[in-house]
């Protein structure tokens, strides 16, 4: 069984979390969303050339709506509201809320809300 995993937050975290779970190529773990407010350029360079673990050697090439690393296709998405996030859509079973605003029970509910 297979859980598809979105990330809402791709600063030090998000991207941490991201990077390991691919290259430690965790099996029924898949990342299919991350959700970010900055863009998308900046957060491959972040994500390709970090200062303290090195580089992400793992090949990264933007999409039209997101990104591919490897073989994993993840689509990105910048909304400020995780209401309005298509999880449901995006079939999403977990949600790894790694901005740290949307830590109380209500806040991560909104995940609920938009269908993870």
């Amino acid at each position: 069984m297979t859980i598809n995993i979105a990330i809402n937050g791709f600063g030090r975290i998000g991207r941490m979390v991201l990077r390991s779970l691919i290259e430690n190529n965790v099996k029924g773990l898949n990342v299919v969303a991350l959700n970010d407010l900055g863009s998308l350029e900046t957060n491959i360079h972040l994500l390709k050339h970090d200062s303290i673990h090195g580089s992400f050697t793992m090949p990264v090439r933007q999409l039209k709506s997101g990104l591919k690393i490897g073989t994993h296709n993840i689509a990105c998405l910048s909304e400020r509201d995780p209401a309005n996030l298509p999880w449901e859509k995006l079939n999403v079973d977990i949600v790894l809320e790694c901005t740290g605003i949307f830590t109380s029970r209500d806040g991560a509910q909104k995940h609920l809300q938009a269908g993870a």
